[in-house]
Parts: structure tokens; sequence; C-alpha cells
């Protein structure tokens, strides 16, 4: 997150940057721009999420298990590849979406050890609610 309000004057950042070129400073200016709305946005968007008893992390893995063509269902180690997050954390937030009805776990024909995680249709629902209000946060960031 990007806790400040009020950027950096250009008095200051000419205090601090007297080296650099004005098209340096002025990435620098858009670069710190660019942060505060993405903290405001990432603001919201966990408000959102908050309502609807989802984590971004809890909506990042539905998301990421729905967007697989041709596929119904991942494997722990294939979601945990497509997000940046630590193994322990990625387990403990599959567990509580397995135990909230959002994720099934089975396992795999081939390899009795490894687990498939497949979306429910408990799962499908929360997504199709949850995501037209997701892109309208993003939306109203964007106007």
């Amino acid at each position: 997150m990007f806790f400040l309000k009020e950027l950096p004057t250009e008095i200051m950042l000419n205090k601090y940057t007297s080296d650099l070129t004005n098209d340096e400073k002025n990435s620098i200016i858009e670069a710190l721009r660019i942060m505060r709305q993405a903290s405001l946005l990432i603001r919201s968007i966990e408000t959102y999420f908050s309502a609807h008893d989802l984590s971004q992390l809890r909506f990042l893995i539905l998301i990421v298990i729905d967007r697989e063509p041709n596929r119904s269902s991942l494997y722990p180690h294939e979601i945990a590849s497509r997000l940046d997050v630590s193994r322990p954390v990625l387990t403990r937030t599959l567990k509580s979406l397995i135990e909230d009805g959002l994720l099934t776990s089975s396992n795999d024909e081939t390899d009795k050890r490894a687990k498939k995680i497949t979306l429910t249709k408990k799962g499908i629902t929360c997504l199709s609610k949850v995501i037209p209000g997701y892109f309208n946060e993003i939306n109203k960031l964007m106007e």
C-alpha cells in the first residue's frame, strides 16, 4: 500500500534529485501518482471483497481456476505458480475455500498423491456475482 495522501512537491523533488533530468523527474512524479491510484484501488477492492466474504487472495484463486481454457481443475502447484504467495498461505487459503464450499479437492486418477482443485457450483455462482462489481470498482478509478 502507498499511504502518502499528498505527493512530494516539485521543490522537494528538486532538492533530492538535482542530478536527474526533467524527464526522469517527471517519470518519478508519474510513478508516484500511479502508486497512489493503485493504493486507492486496492483499498476499494478489499472493501468490496470483504462485503462478499472474500479476500483478494481467495478471489484470485477462484479466478485462476476459472480462467483456464479447456480445464475445470488445477493442481495446487499450478495455482501457486500463477500467484505470488507462499506455499503455506496458499495451502491455508485453499483449505478455507474448500471448507466454505467454493472449491473441491479430489485425487488425481493417475497419481493418488496429487490433488485436483475444482470450482464448485457455489464457487462459480460466487464469481458470477462478484466479478461485475470487481470490474466496476476498477472502472470507477479509471474514469
